[in-house]
């Protein structure tokens, strides 16, 4: 842990909401629900529980994207990765596949059926106007290649995306993304713990609790919804003490440096300006988005 003097709080709560996607996997999206709850450089963040296959097993059949960055962290069970660059990959309970779509990508994802629950959330990330026609790229990061940070009263955080100095220790989680240098925190905090982690002041952050209670500075955070923080070099995050209640909190922190362009987006597409969208679209009809 470490202490701050300039610390964020929460000034905004954006509610997930019951939505669907890919071929009918039902899901809650939180950021990203409309372009005003995007969070530079932040434009969407969904959550999937369900531990009834007929929610999840018809999966993401082949389709495109451009011009960001997608984030699938798995909590709990299986998916298979394709693309048309031949990579193929099995996502496993605690990894994560960052793709960066670039300039044209087109994948499926096909959840394994498993006993139990299938949990996880996907993540995009969008990317500056002089990246996002760059070549495709893809990464499987295995659950051993994360991080897992044992921290004082019992609190464990794994560190996704980017760095974190704790005390006299750093350290660097798998992914480094240089235009928008992401933080990607998963938090696990027992009851009557604080942990107070640092955040670059220029990036914008928000906080997804998914089990449990919590609070930043005072203020609870509301559970299945994106905590949106104000500025500030530092986040505290408490889980309430409780003689009945000694359910462990679980949440995201997620922060990014803003991008601070113009978002012109159409499903699977965004660029900057809707002209270079309806190119995108263009591109994927007559074949060309993936030259």
């Amino acid at each position: 842990m470490i202490s701050g003097d300039n610390k964020r709080e929460i000034n905004r709560v954006i509610p997930a909401v019951d939505s669907q996607d890919g071929a009918g996997v039902l899901l809650k999206r939180s950021i990203g629900r409309n372009s005003s709850t995007r969070l530079d450089p932040f434009l969407m963040l969904d959550a999937f529980s369900t531990d009834n296959p007929d929610d999840y097993m018809a999966g993401f059949p082949p389709h495109p994207h451009r011009g960001f960055e997608t984030v699938t962290y798995m909590l709990n069970g299986q998916m298979i990765h394709r693309d048309h660059l031949g990579n193929e990959g099995e996502l496993r309970s605690g990894g994560v596949q960052w793709m960066t779509a670039g300039k044209g990508v087109i994948h499926e994802e096909r959840p394994v059926a498993i006993e139990g629950v299938m949990r996880g959330f996907q993540l995009w990330v969008n990317l500056p106007a002089k990246d996002k026609m760059k070549p495709a790229a893809y990464q499987n990061i295995e659950p051993e290649a994360v991080p897992q940070i044992e921290l004082m009263g019992g609190a464990v955080l794994k560190l996704i995306a980017g760095s974190l100095t704790l005390g006299d220790n750093s350290y660097q989680g798998p992914v480094c993304v240089e235009g928008t240098r992401p933080l990607y925190v998963d938090l696990q905090l027992p009851p009557g713990i604080t942990v107070e982690l640092p955040i670059p002041t220029e990036h914008n952050a928000f906080i997804y609790l998914f089990e449990g209670k919590a609070s930043v500075e005072g203020q609870p955070l509301l559970i299945n919804a994106a905590n949106r923080l104000s500025t500030g070099s530092t986040v505290s995050i408490t889980a309430p003490e409780s003689d009945v209640d000694k359910s462990i909190a679980r949440l995201l922190l997620l922060a990014g440096k803003p991008i601070g362009e113009p978002v012109a987006q159409y499903g699977p597409f965004v660029m900057n300006t809707m002209k270079e969208v309806e190119q995108a679209i263009v591109d994927y009809r007559e074949g060309r988005l993936v030259d």
